[in-house]
Parts: C-alpha cells; structure tokens; sequence
C-alpha cells in the first residue's frame, strides 16, 4: 500500500502539457442513464482510454471516436465498468485495424486480467492467440513510478482502498492531477495528491447515498476542506444525480461526452 512520506514529492514545475479528458460515461456500474466510467486522456499526439468497461465500444461510436485514434489503453481493475469492453476494442484491433494498441496494465493485475476476464472469449490456439500479448503491446506498470506514456505525458499508479483483497489502482498523470478510478473515501490519498504533490485537480468517483462500501461517498466527500473541494469533480455517480445539483459544496459534477482540459 502508498507510504505517503515515503513517495512524497511535491510538483514545482511549471504546467508542461495540456492534458485533455473526455469522459466516455461518469455513471456508476449499474447506472443505465450514464456510460460506464471511462475516459480518453490525452497529451500530445497520445490518446489513451483509461477503462473499458461494458458500455466503452456503445459510447464511443456515439461519441464519433474511431478505434484508430486510440493508442492505448489503461486497466485500474478488472470490474465489468472497468474491462467489459475489452474483448470487443482487442478483436476489431486485431482483425479491423490489424494493429496492436498499447496495453497499460499494472504488474499485479496482468496475469488476472488473461486467465479470469478476457481469455475465454479472446483465446484461440489454433491462431496462436494465447495471451494478451497476441492483442496487445503489453507495458508492465510498476506501482509508485513514474511511467511515461508519451513525451510529456506521465502517469503513477497508486493502490486504491475499492474492494478489500482485489488490487484497483488510481492515477496521478504528469504530477497534477488525481484520477481516482473505483476507491472508498481515502483522505490519506486526497491530502497526500493535494497537500505533498500538489495536484490542483481530483477526479472523483461519487457514490451518491449513504452508507458506501466500496466507494466514497458524496457524505464523506463533503467532509473535505473547501479549498480541497474547489479542486474536486465528481464522477461515477448515479442516474440520480440530478436531484444532488447544487447539494456537493464546492464540488462538481463532470459531464459524460465533455472535454476538459487541465494545465499539468
């Protein structure tokens, strides 16, 4: 798990890139009016789609992206929301666009994401296809390093408290900013990203009622300093979140299909 003092290393450069997010869907797993929570990040000429849950492939064709404008793909953890659509992206890669993207996986995952999610629809012997490497360029992500995506672009992985004894990973991209994919209310991990990296930007997940068991909730979130909320939006949430506008303090709701861009 992060050692806050011993990974500290506070952000002191100036903005270097604009990082680009356009969240494909902000619902929760079973939301129906909200796309999964996945995102295409990008940073300079790299697009990377951070998940791909079930609904990843559906909110992409309505949102117009091709699958050639993706160059990689990042996997916190291996939930439906997260990896549902992953089966779809590998075969029409291969067999479409006759290219392997980039997989981003973190080291302790890899081996879960084959033989427990993926290999029963994407294996074939008689092709060869017998691993992820037969869909993808594997990259290995060590937790706590610094990793370059592309020129200019970096992300860290950091374990997440999601569901206990099932590995989940958030994201600190190019040092400023927060991603936290699928965690329960950490506030370790909110003052370690804002107080000792100075991550000016969170990207939160939201679970909307009380109590939450494998994410935070908008109760617990509401319990941050408002100078840490003015830096939060909130995401993950579900198909009734529109009776909480207006109720999150200094927090804010992110919008499916909008682009945001965030000096880091």
């Amino acid at each position: 798990m992060l050692n806050y003092r011993k990974t500290a290393k506070r952000r002191t450069e100036d903005p270097s890139m604009t990082i680009r997010i356009e969240m494909l869907g902000t619902g929760s797993a079973f939301a129906k009016k909200y796309y999964n929570n996945n995102a295409l990040m990008t940073g300079g000429d790299y697009t990377l789609l951070v998940d791909c849950g079930i609904t990843a492939p559906s909110a992409l064709h309505h949102m117009g992206v091709g699958l050639e404008k993706i160059d990689g793909i990042f996997i916190s953890h291996t939930h439906a929301d997260h990896v549902g659509g992953l089966e779809e992206i590998a075969f029409r890669m291969k067999f479409e666009h006759e290219r392997k993207p980039d997989l981003l996986v973190p080291a302790g995952i890899r081996r879960s994401l084959w033989e427990h999610t993926l290999r029963g629809g994407l294996e074939s012997p008689e092709d060869g296809a017998d691993s992820l490497d037969a869909y993808f360029r594997v990259i290995e992500i060590p937790e706590e390093t610094v990793h370059e995506v592309a020129p200019g672009f970096t992300i860290e992985l950091f374990q997440t408290k999601h569901v206990p004894g099932k590995l989940s990973y958030c994201l600190i991209v190019n040092g400023g900013l927060l991603y936290t994919a699928d965690t329960r209310f950490d506030r370790g991990l909110i003052r370690y990203a804002y107080h000792e990296r100075g991550c000016r930007h969170i990207l939160h997940d939201c679970q909307l009622i009380t109590p939450g068991t494998v994410h935070a909730t908008l109760e617990e979130l509401l319990t941050l300093p408002e100078d840490i909320q003015k830096s939060v939006l909130l995401m993950h949430y579900g198909d009734n979140m529109e009776s909480f506008m207006g109720k999150t303090g200094r927090m804010t709701f992110m919008k499916q299909h909008k682009a945001y861009e965030f000096d880091v």
